[in-house]
């Protein structure tokens, strides 16, 4: 009579437990999260008041989460909380205390970006899930390594990774070294790597790295080719990706063995989280091959996506990389559906052309081109009434209470393109997917029927999302049929009215023996008492371990006195050959290369050995590393330096059999990263992150051996680290380096934001774009409080300086070592005698944003 349905050899459990890719949808608030349910997520991702990278949201409370939990889990959809933020060294233990928390409130993972908190995770509890966050720029399988030797059981890749990167990637990892890779299929695109993009805290101290993203990629640019502006004649949104579509790209993703499709959005409404967690919950589920009711669907699902919220959609990396297609640069805000062009303008109804198989209709919502390149002067409104006429549409919006209209007529321009940018119809229709107490989307669940005459009827249930095999017995005994036995689809009618559940009956197998009858009655009480059960054991899910009584690093001044008797040691990192001799002539002992041409190395390598014999030059590749490109580190190690300036998990791993030192790309932000790197992998010194403030850097000074720590003293803040090639997309009508004619080559490139500052911009030898701050940084201010602290090595770094400048400013630099002036003269000094605007780098912020004026 028994079937064992949980043996792995079953095929009805194989079935029941078959491992498909998940929806994951973003929520910001209760609404979001209900919007998210109610269309098909098989998780949510979400933020909680605290460390989180979207600080803009309204996020979640600690006090809220285990209802939220209980919530999602009785739905059969699991909860991530994003804790993908930067954490300092004076925070931890706040987060053990909010980690802890989390993992009692029976969350399904938390997404990381610190890798001192992926340690804290494992150290709290053995077996919690740890998600590494696209913040930790994981862009090659050695990425996916590091991820699994901080015990980590998931990666979300980098959205610039490419369907052939992933399949790259899934290829090259064994059994032992892989995880599951999770990607971004909608969305905002970043222009920059997430994790590496350092514009917010260089210009205005809004860390990206601590959720608060200023979003300066959607600013307006002017490029200076030459020491000269190009007219690009309406591009002026130069760093502003169009938003991520990847719907089409869903067979392929399933085909990449890809386990979650994430959309972007936290930010965004609750009725954008339920239009697009539809769209690819329906592409999911065509891909799979299973059945999907299009009355189910808002319409036309393109026009629908579009609807939701769009710069433009576009395939972003998923296809590979086309720099033409990916940044438009016409606008940064919100379209729509693109409808058509204007006519006419005659009194106050602009007459329009409609693209063939579009509408407008009264309440409608439509935005103008401009006739000026200024965004702010377009035009938009409410339609009030539609005319039809002559195959063409004339449209009237409402007026204000000095009867003028809401649009502005002398800003419209003939063929000026125009956009429906909200549908209250198709508003409505979203909505009324979540609104309310009803339950709409409902889990598959398997059952089991069996008995015989004179036996009771056992049901069984197997939940695909619990894992949980659940069984009940009739309060009576099977009776042998004289007419209508239960058969497999008379019980199919019977126990799948599964209504106002989270569950619908996916399949039954019916294992009765002889003709066997029980009353309707007890059919329905039996179906009541497995749905029961099966959400008990749903809420029963993740009871993970925890220690509370784990220690945090504690100060340690141990070596403090013996430290602060040593002498400075000054390194430069250059970034043109020219730059070498004065710095050697300086007495520096220590160089790092950072060269767009690492075959330029060799040469000076070799030169420095020449000229410094006793000195050490280290060598840097390309702060991002992706399937492919190991030619780039072959080439790179080939030069035979003394040590390398790592930038990356790959740099990590090839160069393991030399001295390394870590740069400020590894994130490092609080001594349990900071051990890690220099414990675990022997880096001989680290260059922290730059979003620490010079308290925090006094912090962490505090509580690790501050002989490996290296601070920037003196940079340009490299701001935004991109795979958007500006000189491809602007500067040539290729769409990648096969046909772009390496513009990077032959012309010196800088861009002008609104407030009139001058950025420099460089290639690297993957084609990646940096753009660095128009303003020197440094921390003079606070060089004699960090010699007390026991920090004796110092970085300075030059961009495009010429041997003069390089002599001037070392020069200043020497003069504070030896007290002949103060930090702040040597700010003013090189303000003055440079010409450069000096502001005073990551220890204290600029006293104004220049982003507010």
């Amino acid at each position: 009579m028994k079937a064992d349905i949980a043996s792995p050899s079953s095929s009805f459990h194989k079935h029941s437990a078959e491992r498909v890719p998940e929806v994951l949808s973003p929520a910001g608030n209760w609404e979001c999260a209900k919007a998210a349910i109610e269309n098909g997520a098989d998780a949510i991702y979400f933020g909680l008041d605290q460390f989180n990278a979207r600080m803009r949201a309204d996020n979640f409370s600690l006090a809220e989460l285990p209802h939220l939990m209980n919530l999602l889990h009785e739905r059969g959809v699991r909860g991530y909380v994003t804790f993908n933020t930067l954490v300092f060294t004076n925070e931890l233990e706040e987060v053990k205390n909010f980690l802890t928390k989390i993992i009692q409130s029976r969350v399904d993972a938390v997404i990381v970006q610190d890798v001192g908190v992926c340690r804290l995770i494992r150290k709290i509890s053995k077996n919690f899930p740890i998600h590494i966050s696209t913040q930790m720029t994981v862009t090659s399988e050695a990425g996916i390594r590091f991820a699994k030797e901080l015990e980590a059981q998931l990666v979300v890749i980098a959205r610039e990774n490419s369907l052939d990167d992933i399949e790259k990637i899934q290829a090259n990892l064994d059994n032992k070294t892989s995880l599951p890779i999770e990607t971004f299929v909608h969305g905002a695109l970043c222009v920059a790597y997430s994790g590496q993009c350092l514009t917010s805290e260089a210009l205005g101290g809004r860390s990206a790295n601590r959720g608060e993203c200023a979003q300066a990629c959607r600013m307006q640019y002017k490029l200076i080719v030459d020491e000269k502006e190009i007219d690009l004649g309406a591009k002026r949104y130069l760093l502003s990706p169009q938003d991520l579509s990847g719907l089409e790209a869903i067979p392929d993703l399933v085909k990449a063995g890809v386990h979650s499709i994430k959309i972007e959005g936290r930010l965004k409404s609750p009725e954008y989280v339920a239009n697009i967690t539809r769209a690819y919950r329906q592409a999911l589920d065509r891909a799979l091959g299973r059945d999907v009711e299009e009355s189910d669907s808002f319409g036309d699902s393109n026009y629908a996506v579009e609807m939701a919220f769009s710069r433009g959609l576009y395939s972003g990396w998923l296809k590979g990389i086309d720099n033409q297609k990916l940044v438009h640069a016409q606008y940064a805000k919100k379209r729509g559906v693109f409808l058509g062009n204007i006519k006419f303008v005659k009194g106050q109804t602009i007459w329009v052309q409609l693209h063939s198989g579009l509408s407008v209709k009264p309440g409608d919502g439509l935005v103008f081109e401009s006739n000026q390149i200024e965004q702010e002067t377009e035009q938009g409104g409410a339609v009030y009434r539609v005319i039809e006429k002559n195959n063409l549409i004339g449209l009237t919006f409402a007026k204000k209470e000095s009867g003028v209209s809401v649009i502005d007529f002398n800003y419209l321009k003939t063929g000026g393109k125009f956009w429906k940018t909200l549908d209250p119809a198709l508003e409505k229709k979203v909505r009324a997917t979540f609104a309310g107490e009803k339950i709409r989307y409902r889990r598959p669940v398997d059952f089991i029927v069996c008995g015989e005459p004179g036996q009771k009827l056992g049901l069984k249930a197997f939940d695909p999302f619990s894992g949980q095999l659940v069984e009940v017995f009739s309060s009576m005994e099977l009776i042998t049929a004289n007419d209508k036995p239960l058969n497999k689809e008379l019980l199919e009618r019977q126990l799948g009215r599964l209504g106002q559940t989270p569950f619908k009956l996916r399949r039954l197998d019916c294992q009765l023996t002889g003709e066997c009858m029980l009353p309707v009655s007890e059919l329905n009480h039996l179906r009541r008492s497995i749905v029961s059960l099966l959400v008990e054991k749903r809420q029963g899910v993740n009871q993970w371990d925890w220690d509370e009584s784990i220690t945090i690093p504690e100060r340690n001044a141990s070596n403090k006195d013996l430290l602060r008797k040593k002498k400075v040691e000054w390194s430069v990192l250059i970034r043109a050959e020219s730059q070498l001799e004065p710095a050697v002539t300086n007495g520096i002992r220590r160089i790092y290369c950072d060269f767009e041409d690492p075959k330029k190395y060799r040469d000076v390598v070799n030169r420095f050995r020449e000229i410094c014999p006793d000195g050490k030059i280290f060598v840097s590749a390309p702060r991002i590393h992706k399937p492919g490109e190991e030619w780039i580190l072959k080439i790179v190690k080939s030069s035979q330096p003394d040590g390398f300036l790592l930038r990356n998990y790959d740099h990590l791993e090839y160069f393991s059999e030399s001295e390394r030192v870590g740069d400020f790309s590894l994130n490092i932000s609080n001594p349990l990263s900071a051990s890690f790197f220099i414990e675990k992998h022997q880096l001989s010194r680290i260059t922290v992150s730059y979003d620490l403030n010079f308290d925090q850097v006094m912090d962490l000074a505090q509580t690790i051996d501050t002989s490996h720590l290296e601070i920037t003293i003196h940079q340009r803040m490299p701001m935004f680290h991109m795979e958007h090639c500006v000189f491809c997309a602007f500067l040539s009508s290729g769409k990648d380096y096969r046909d772009c004619g390496r513009p990077c080559e032959k012309h010196q490139v800088a861009m002008i934001d609104r407030v009139g500052e001058k950025h420099y911009l460089k290639a690297d030898a993957g084609c990646r774009n940096t753009l660095y701050n128009s303003r020197l940084q440094t921390g003079a201010e606070n060089f004699d409080e960090l010699i007390k602290s026991g920090i004796s090595n110092y970085r300075i770094e030059f961009l495009n300086e010429s041997p003069e400048q390089v002599n001037k400013i070392l020069s200043a630099y020497f003069q504070l070592e030896n007290s002949e002036i103060t930090g702040e003269e040597l700010w003013r000094v090189l303000k003055i005698q440079s010409r450069l605007g000096v502001t005073r780098g990551q220890f204290n912020h600029p006293d104004s944003n220049p982003w507010q004026k």
